[in-house]
């Protein structure tokens, strides 16, 4: 669809949506195939678009889910998505599960906001962005919420979940994207409320990506809410997802706009100046380093210009280029590694029926 003579830019959620109508929704059966250099299997079934992984003190894996939407909608009470991705719909459908080391999942906290972009999008389903923790606090990231995701009286925010599922909200990121605008804001497919997508835990400080806006942001808990980096003031609209921390520096990748041309890997230093720090990669949703300092990038889909079901893959940076450890994976969302070495990758991320998103384990060992 075109506005004038320029092509949208759509934000990473949206962007993906429109790829998976492209493909009609092609979907192979769930898990992992043959293709893979590393071996890879199904560690946990049963989540609803599932996103970012932390693994917890306790040992468990904690997946931040995006849920199921709802038919509630807020038009005419306030400033929509533009067409094609918005009007939105929402609901409290999202949740964090828990997964102990057998795969079992169980349900922390649930009835979070959730929300879906228009069916000519494919519906696509945004709610629980990301999980992270500071010592053994759990953050949540939220995408899902907001007046134009249809869910009047919310916002997104960061939110301190408790043991026993309940949560607070530690900063209102809705009302920081309003009130702090970034330099090259993309016009036409502006999302009010952001669409947050994955965050870091660095010295009790969290780190949050926002690709539409272009920027990352800084929540100290007990302080305040900065921003460590405008993306778009120097790249512009690149939409900015996965977010990893080494030696000092942040590593951002980069999903790009539609259809992929290509991805990069910038690195930012504390005091928010960027640079591009590799490229020849594909639409990248997760970043992750091992315990070597190896960086990892995860594609979510390679050799096509939309996201392809069963045609995602795991790279690693060897220093002059990239090495490829695991293809094949369906649709991945999310990485992050275990305390056994593995990585685990949230798959099947968007557009599969309620309940068929699964985590798989990739084993380096």
């Amino acid at each position: 669809m075109m506005r004038g003579s320029r092509a949208p830019r759509l934000p990473a959620a949206a962007l993906l949506a429109a790829a998976l109508v492209a493909t009609s929704f092609a979907m192979s059966p769930a898990g992992a195939t043959a293709t893979s250099q590393a071996p890879v299997s199904v560690f946990a079934t049963g989540f609803n678009n599932p996103r970012g992984l932390a693994f917890g003190p306790d040992g468990n894996l904690y997946v931040a889910e995006g849920g199921k939407g709802g038919t509630q909608s807020t038009v005419g009470q306030c400033r929509q998505a533009p067409d094609p991705i918005g009007p939105y719909t929402g609901g409290f459908t999202a949740r964090i599960s828990v997964v102990d080391p057998s795969g079992t999942r169980t349900t922390l906290a649930r009835k979070l906001p959730s929300s879906s972009t228009t069916p000519a999008l494919g519906s696509l389903t945004s709610g629980v962005a990301d999980v992270a923790f500071v010592g053994s606090t759990l953050y949540a990231l939220t995408s899902g919420a907001g007046c134009s995701h249809g869910l009047a009286g919310t916002n997104n925010r960061m939110l301190r979940v408790a043991s026993d599922g309940s949560w607070s909200g530690v900063a209102n990121l809705s009302a920081f994207i309003k009130t702090h605008p970034v330099a090259a804001p993309e016009k036409d497919d502006f999302e009010p409320d952001g669409t947050w997508y994955s965050m870091v835990a660095v010295n009790g400080t969290l780190y949050a990506v926002e690709p539409n806006h272009g920027q990352v942001i800084a929540v100290n808990p007990k302080i305040s809410v900065t921003r460590l980096v405008d993306v778009s003031a120097t790249f512009g609209h690149v939409v900015p997802t996965a977010i990893a921390f080494s030696r000092g520096n942040f590593y951002l990748g980069n999903l790009g706009t539609f259809p992929f041309s290509g991805s990069h890997i910038y690195e930012v230093t504390r005091s928010g100046r960027i640079s591009v720090f590799a490229s020849g990669l594909t639409a990248v949703l997760g970043l992750a380093f091992d315990a070597h300092g190896h960086l990892y990038a995860l594609e979510n889909t390679t050799g096509n210009p939309t996201p392809t079901p069963n045609t995602g893959a795991i790279v690693r940076w060897n220093g002059s280029g990239w090495d490829t450890i695991a293809s094949g994976l369906n649709l991945p969302t999310a990485m992050t590694f275990g305390p056994d070495g593995n990585l685990y990758v949230s798959a099947c991320g968007f557009g599969c029926p309620s309940g068929g998103g699964e985590i798989d384990r990739v084993d380096l060992s």
